[in-house]
């Protein structure tokens, strides 16, 4: 998989992929990323990428020519899916992230200020992607989201296939169940009896069942 991700602060995704399996995954070549600097696409000596809106109103709005520049130089090299995090876009889950985990190339483009000249949004977007209700400053780390929901999906980078499948999400609705580790008592708090059982099949019914009561819950949940 080959992420090219267009952006205007380039070294926030750079020390991104500095760290952990996505760093080892490039590594090894699993996954491959490419940074754009977006003023490189700029034709002015001052490498500007945003301009007043017309008809007024507050904030800058990421100018088209830059865009169509950086995305066109990308799709010369291989054809790709173009995405740009937008409030505007489909909500990211993990159907969408599988989904995604299916193509080859990712061209992600990282928005800033108030939005993006529609134009380059007609001409260039095959689809806009949100991570939440809620608003950021740029699409720095709604890319970075994506790059790590999506490599996950990749044979190769998690070391161990039944992570995946145990996920959060990784099939509708399952959610993960409570994981313990050493030592077994802990300021007076034991783990689970069954999980040191050593009774596979006990283990497995219990792990069911928590999934169940977290289904009930609306909090949030890592992995």
């Amino acid at each position: 998989m080959i992420f090219s991700v267009i952006t205007i602060f380039p070294d926030m995704i750079r020390d991104f992929l500095r760290h952990g399996l996505i760093a080892k995954a490039m590594e090894r070549g699993v996954i491959h990323v490419d940074i754009y600097n977006l003023r490189d696409f700029t034709t002015d000596k001052h490498r500007k990428v945003d301009d007043r809106p017309f008809g007024g109103g507050a904030g800058m709005v990421m100018k088209p020519e830059p865009l169509f520049n950086a995305v066109g130089s990308i799709r010369a090299k291989r054809p790709g899916k173009v995405i740009l995090f937008s409030a505007d876009g489909v909500c990211l889950n993990q159907a969408k992230v599988k989904q995604l985990a299916t193509g080859e190339h990712l061209i992600l483009i990282c928005g800033r200020y108030e939005g993006v000249d529609q134009r380059a949004v007609d001409a260039l977007v095959d689809e806009e992607i949100s991570l939440g209700e809620y608003v950021l400053m740029g699409g720095e780390v709604a890319a970075e989201a994506l790059i790590e929901s999506v490599s996950r999906m990749i044979r190769g980078v998690v070391g161990n296939p039944e992570s995946i499948e145990t996920d959060s999400f990784y099939i509708e609705d399952q959610m993960g169940f409570p994981q313990y580790t050493q030592p077994r008592i802990f300021r007076g708090l034991s783990v689970p009896d069954v999980l040191v059982s050593g009774n596979h099949r006990d283990i497995e019914a219990w792990r069911r069942k928590q999934r169940k009561k977290k289904n009930k819950t609306t909090g949030g949940h890592h992995g």
